[in-house]
């Protein structure tokens, strides 16, 4: 969401320095000096005559006792009360280095290195007693000696190392790694989309073929291995997919992936052509078998139920006919509306967040821009002085541009940070999408009972018929009592597949349900998490940036008070 998914957020510095802020020349020795009530020491160094001076170097190798002080007592007080209460009432920034809010994080739930700049994702509505750690690294090209094709480079694809540590029993270890590629990855999210319908399902990442060509070829394979990662982990923080056996053979089995790959829907499709005229002609069964009912029909291998439930869907639809069976659960329809709106606000605040983080950076880079140009200027006035005022004025522009050059420093952390925490919208915008497609599981079982209902009611109308038909022939009528057989024996398979079709509905109302109650705790804490994040890291790096330029115009005038917000901090 907020920029190049590659970028080291981790870092802190999202956005590189331009070849001219990391080639600063200063050949003065160093202007900014201690103050005298200020317990930080002068971020520049002395006496670098003729040097090349980076400022932002030398801001982040200084060592400071005071941030040494105010992490000890950090992280004693966490082990003392509430996380969440250490920051009621915060050292002032200005006297203390500022740490940025990183909310909670889950150990062993998550990797730390977590993709696309945001925090460590946390587990379910309630913490696990065992955990599962995934990382992904390593990528590797492989020869594909099965590949027959003639494009060169084509036989070849990437591998990427997996590696779990665990305490869950069903995981029959504690440290294990695999390699797999990202064919291995779409095979997994087909089968768990088959095997869990209705619940909320994290998306796989996309396979971006476009990109995969327009793309660097490092950058693109960095950006993968980063997409899985986070995939993965999003799975282990699911409370019922981490148990997956899906999950466990993706995970432990070595060599080749044993879960079979979904047939794709080309290939489905036409086996169903090829079934249709048995299907028609009466050589193969067009009753729908109970152990059929609990997938959808669109995989597309029986073409005739397909057409079945489109022709149910369309009578509903426009036909203006009341199924017997209809979407009771009035709770559930009014949680459908609410989260269609809430996806309308989150895609508009995670576009203004873009716009915003943007713009941040922007600011960062014009102000590094500024810093060079003062620099230069500096240097200019140094080189053509003969009066001591000209001296005076190349003083002056290297303090603005050194305070400027250590400001641009503090807007790309800041702006690193805000990436973090804002990438919670954007996080919770593609969960959405899952919200949808387990949806969609619900409303595709309730048409296959709908469409069976239909089907059981004809077929009992039409056996009526036969009985009818067949009594009003002196002695019988062998051809029509061997149809009622014939379809009474159909109306056992299909009754039976009605109730089977009703029970996987009900077992997906049921988990819609709890999966409901897990993503609204899981929003309410992420959107905590982000907001108090967001705000803790603008208050800290206002106040960082502050004493920047307040330390630069007291230099400029000795004379010169603090701001008030900041005195009074100070204070």
């Amino acid at each position: 969401m907020m920029g190049p998914e590659g970028s080291n957020t981790e870092s802190g510095s999202l956005f590189p320095l331009t070849d001219g802020m990391e080639s600063l020349v200063l050949d003065e020795p160093a202007l900014l000096t201690r103050t005298s009530n200020s317990d930080h020491e002068s971020t520049t160094p002395e006496n670098l005559s003729g040097s090349v001076m980076d400022p932002l170097s030398a801001l982040k190798d200084e060592t400071d006792p005071v941030e040494e002080t105010y992490r000890m007592s950090f992280s004693r007080s966490s082990n003392s009360r509430n996380r969440d209460d250490v920051f009621v009432e915060p050292p002032s920034y200005a006297d203390a280095i500022f740490t940025p809010y990183s909310g909670e994080i889950a150990a062993g739930n998550g990797s730390s290195r977590d993709f696309g700049s945001s925090l460590p994702r946390l587990p379910s509505s309630s913490s696990f007693s065992d955990y599962l750690s995934i990382t992904v690294s390593q990528p590797q090209k492989v020869q594909d000696n099965t590949s027959s094709s003639i494009i060169p480079g084509s036989n070849t694809y990437i591998t990427y190392l997996i590696a779990t540590q665990t305490n869950i029993p069903q995981y029959e270890g504690r440290d294990f790694t695999v390699r797999r590629r990202f064919r291995d990855v779409v095979t997994l999210a087909d089968r768990l989309a088959e095997a869990y319908r209705g619940y909320f399902i994290p998306a796989r990442p996309d396979k971006s073929i476009v990109e995969s060509q327009v793309m660097q070829k490092q950058e693109f394979i960095e950006q993968r291995r980063a997409a899985i990662e986070k995939y993965l982990c999003r799975l282990a923080n699911h409370p019922v997919l981490r148990m997956s056996d899906e999950l466990r053979l993706f995970l432990q089995s070595q060599g080749k992936l044993p879960l079979v790959p979904t047939t794709d829907i080309a290939s489905r499709m036409l086996d169903g052509a090829a079934n249709l005229p048995r299907q028609l002609f009466g050589e193969g069964s067009i009753v729908m078998a109970p152990e059929d009912v609990a997938q959808p029909a669109k995989g597309g291998r029986d073409l005739v139920r397909l057409f079945k439930e489109l022709k149910q869907s369309v009578t509903i639809e426009w036909g203006g006919v009341k199924p017997a069976v209809t979407e009771e659960d009035k709770e559930f329809i009014e949680r459908k509306e609410k989260l269609e709106d809430l996806e309308h606000c989150l895609n508009e605040a995670s576009q203004k967040a873009e716009v915003l983080v943007t713009a941040q950076q922007d600011v960062s880079e014009i102000m590094g821009e500024l810093g060079l140009t003062f620099t230069k200027l500096a240097k200019f006035e140094s080189e053509e002085a003969v009066l001591n005022t000209q001296r005076a004025h190349a003083a002056d522009a290297k303090r603005l541009a050194t305070a400027a050059v250590q400001a641009s420093r503090f807007y790309r952390e800041a702006n690193a940070q805000s990436v973090r925490h804002l990438d919670r919208l954007h996080e919770n915008l593609s969960l959405m999408q899952s919200i949808n497609t387990a949806f969609k599981d619900r409303s595709t079982a309730l048409l296959t009972v709908q469409t069976l209902i239909s089907e059981v009611t004809a077929l009992n109308a039409k056996i009526e018929k036969l009985k009818v038909a067949s009594s009003k022939v002196f002695g019988g009528d062998k051809s029509r009592d061997r149809k009622i057989e014939e379809s009474k024996e159909a109306l056992v398979t299909m009754e039976e597949s009605r109730d089977s079709a009703t029970r996987e509905y009900n077992r997906i109302k049921e988990v819609n349900k709890s999966e409901l109650e897990r993503f609204d705790c899981d929003r309410e804490r992420d959107f905590s998490e982000m907001v108090k994040g967001y705000i803790l890291t603008q208050v800290g790096y206002a106040e960082k940036i502050a004493n920047v330029w307040s330390r630069a115009a007291e230099e400029f005038n000795p004379q010169a008070s603090l701001p008030n917000y900041v005195a009074s901090k100070s204070s």
